[in-house]
């Protein structure tokens, strides 16, 4: 039996206020208005043109007002966005790939595998639209020492705790218990490592296998 098998419980979800853990999540997102468009599209457009200065003049080149005059905003309007210049570059979509991709497998299926479907769709759809700034971003954080610790400190923080927090949900734990979050530090560090690993040989391997391969090894118990 996995560790995180799921226990009995009529306490509430987590991350669905009033839900019982394992309660089919409601109607999906309504589609973004005009705001949410308008920040959207003024979220990528500091972000390509960050990526844009960075190619040309390098990481520590690039400051904040240029590329707030490259995208065409204020540099406190970048600020409201990233708060600082690491976030424009590690930030990205995955996160919320990740939880949508774990709250549609089965709800009786082994969690390493659940995660493992989830960690290799989400990861074949951000790379899928937006491969070359995966590229960059995985690059720029194996050559840039803030932005390998600016990742590290996201994966720990945010990354983790929604993760964290769907697995008890599914698992019908509290976000707390041990269990839960041992598993989660695994699983991210697995992230981690397949991300370092893709940049530093060249962006060659398919990513999306070495996830696969690698949560395989953590199955079968961490053999080297």
């Amino acid at each position: 039996m996995s560790a995180l098998a799921r226990r009995p419980s009529a306490s509430p979800s987590p991350l669905v206020p009033g839900a019982p853990p394992g309660t089919a999540p409601g109607p999906g997102p309504r589609s973004p208005g005009l705001r949410e468009r308008k920040k959207l599209r003024t979220r990528l457009a500091i972000r390509r043109a960050a990526y844009r200065l960075i190619t040309e003049q390098g990481y520590e080149a690039t400051t904040v007002e240029q590329i707030a005059d490259a995208a065409q905003v204020s540099p406190s309007t970048v600020f409201r966005y990233f708060p600082a210049k690491e976030d424009i570059v590690v930030s990205d979509a995955y996160d919320s790939l990740l939880v949508a991709g774990l709250r549609s497998r089965p709800p009786d299926e082994d969690p390493l595998d659940s995660v493992r479907h989830a960690l290799v769709g989400a990861l074949a759809a951000l790379i899928g639209r937006e491969r070359e700034e995966a590229v960059q971003r995985t690059r720029l954080m194996v050559e840039v020492p803030a932005l390998r610790a600016r990742m590290t400190e996201a994966l720990a923080a945010t990354t983790a705790e929604l993760l964290a927090g769907t697995l008890a949900e599914r698992a019908g734990r509290p976000v707390g218990d041990l269990g839960v979050r041992v598993f989660t530090a695994a699983v991210l560090g697995v992230l981690r490592e397949v991300m370092l690993h893709w940049a530093a040989g060249g962006h060659r391997e398919d990513p999306m296998e070495l996830v696969d391969r690698s949560l395989a090894q953590l199955k079968g118990g961490l053999r080297i």
